[in-house]
């Protein structure tokens, strides 16, 4: 029994009634399921016009609350998974992604949201794409080089540490990428099989079914299948929602899709079940995938005792430009950006919120929201009191959760994917402090038919994004006072050690 929660929380708990099937001092289960290069206009429930059916997420829509004006920490996913788990803005620490064996990026003692919920009981839980670091040092074998990633330079009977278990995950289940070695499954630190061979690229006529397979080199499973990633991940995590079923104390599940990512590889029966290609068909497997955890929760009584929070890391990705000409789907609708970009379809991301006896069904919110804000939202709703040194860049969303006539807690938010390369938002503006916030030049027939001018010339680019959520129209010549307004409140935040207002120094 926990008995660190606050009033609210016992309110929240209490306000199930008859349907909950535990005490009201318990927490309710969190299950947060991340997908992988979604984007913004890719699901009905966001784009009427989607040409891609997500029924069952589309359901959860329909069940809790839309958040329409949230965002990743970047247009990449490294980044973006550090920052959700950490409360924390990635580019105080770092811009890029792990390649594959780089070090853990969670700092030695830095508080994470995993830890928070088992200091109040919750079994935790990482089944998915990891990509934040392992300790790979820790199986190589002696005398092998540093940068060599041959299958046989390590030693695959030996844990691997630096990974989801050594930062505060009970459990862990995974190929660590989708597209980056090694690819074999990893479960508790334990390679389940020993890479056979050393992966070097398919075959040029042996090509995924929309892209490339932009799959690195390195350690694998001679019969490994891409295919399998999706439904593996899917099987686990029904797995583990089941075996919670009787358990005393609440469960976090952290559901890290590797979906709609590439390569994109929808298994043959999704094959044409979209009106968007092989991307959309691997939406919809993805949407499904999304309706077996919905279903496992339902079967076990456990729906009703558990919060969802379905999101993405980034926005789609630049194979996004030839899916709309081909079908006339635009991933991002109706943003400009994607994946990478610091315009709004990089970082602006669907976000779902279902949480029992707090969201209304069928709602949705405007309000600004950052994923950096999970962190400080769950210790609302917990009571725990963060420290000054942790969550930096959190902030506390459960009174409003509560009460929504209350004013949002954020107004501000800056926005980066590449070292040097910013935006900052504040209220209805966003500055982007760069001659562009695209880091692909989109085609020019693109351009042309979704009316994006061409480049000014301009080192800024200034929007107003309750006229203009396209970001079509550069007002940074007209209102020089608020571009450099924007620019001095970002200097001002990068300079600063932390964004929360709750820290006292």
């Amino acid at each position: 029994m926990n008995l660190r929660l606050k009033l609210p929380a016992l309110i929240a708990f209490a306000s199930l009634g008859s349907q909950s099937a535990f005490a009201s001092d318990r927490p309710l289960n969190i299950v947060l399921i991340y997908a992988d290069d979604l984007g913004y206009g890719d699901l009905k429930s966001y784009n009427p016009e989607s040409k891609i059916p997500t029924p069952h997420i589309d359901k959860l829509a329909e069940e809790g609350l839309r958040f329409t004006d949230a965002h990743s920490s970047s247009g990449i996913c490294t980044p973006s998974r550090y920052t959700l788990l950490t409360g924390r803005a990635h580019w105080r620490d770092f811009h890029y992604i792990d390649r594959g064996f780089d070090k853990p990026f969670f700092k030695a003692g830095q508080l994470t949201v995993q830890q928070m919920l088992k200091e109040h009981g919750y079994h935790t839980a990482c089944i998915g794409k990891w990509h934040l670091g392992n300790d790979w040092d820790s199986i190589r074998k002696p005398g092998t080089p540093k940068d060599s990633k041959e299958h046989s330079d390590f030693d695959w009977s030996k844990p691997l540490r630096g990974g989801a278990n050594d930062f505060h995950f009970d459990y862990y289940f995974g190929d660590n990428v989708i597209n980056f070695p090694p690819y074999v499954w990893i479960e508790n630190g334990l390679a389940l099989t020993t890479p056979d061979t050393t992966y070097r690229g398919h075959a040029p006529d042996d090509q995924p079914k929309e892209g490339r397979w932009e799959c690195r080199d390195g350690p694998a499973m001679e019969d490994w299948d891409f295919y399998q990633v999706l439904p593996t991940l899917a099987d686990k995590a029904v797995e583990y929602i089941h075996s919670r079923k009787d358990e005393p104390g609440p469960f976090f599940l952290y559901f890290s899709l590797p979906s709609p990512h590439t390569p994109i590889v929808p298994n043959d029966e999704y094959d044409g079940k979209s009106g968007a290609g092989p991307y959309g068909d691997f939406i919809v497997e993805t949407d499904a995938v999304c309706g077996r955890l919905f279903d496992a929760l339902r079967e076990t009584s456990q729906y009703e005792d558990t919060i969802i929070l379905f999101t993405a890391d980034n926005g789609s990705e630049a194979y996004a430009y030839a899916r709309d000409e081909k079908f006339g789907h635009w991933s991002s609708a109706p943003l400009r950006g994607l994946k990478r970009d610091i315009y709004e379809g990089g970082h602006r991301v669907p976000t779902i919120l279902a949480w029992p006896g707090v969201t209304d069904s069928n709602t949705s919110t405007d309000a600004l929201f950052s994923q950096a804000d999970l962190m400080a939202t769950l210790a609302g709703y917990l009571g725990h009191a963060l420290p000054d040194n942790s969550a930096e860049d959190s902030h506390d969303f459960w009174p409003y959760l509560q009460d929504r006539t209350i004013t949002p807690p954020r107004t501000t938010l800056v926005h980066n994917t590449w070292k040097d390369r910013y935006a900052i938002r504040q209220h209805e503006w966003v500055l982007i402090d760069h001659p562009t916030g695209t880091d692909r030049q989109p085609p020019e027939a693109w351009m042309k038919q979704h009316n994006v001018p061409p480049y000014t010339g301009l080192d800024a680019g200034l929007y107003n994004l309750h006229e203009d959520i396209g970001q079509r129209h550069n007002l940074a010549a007209e209102y020089p006072e608020k571009v450099a307004e924007l620019r001095s409140l970002l200097r001002g935040i990068r300079n600063g050690e932390h964004t929360a207002p709750r820290l006292s120094k």
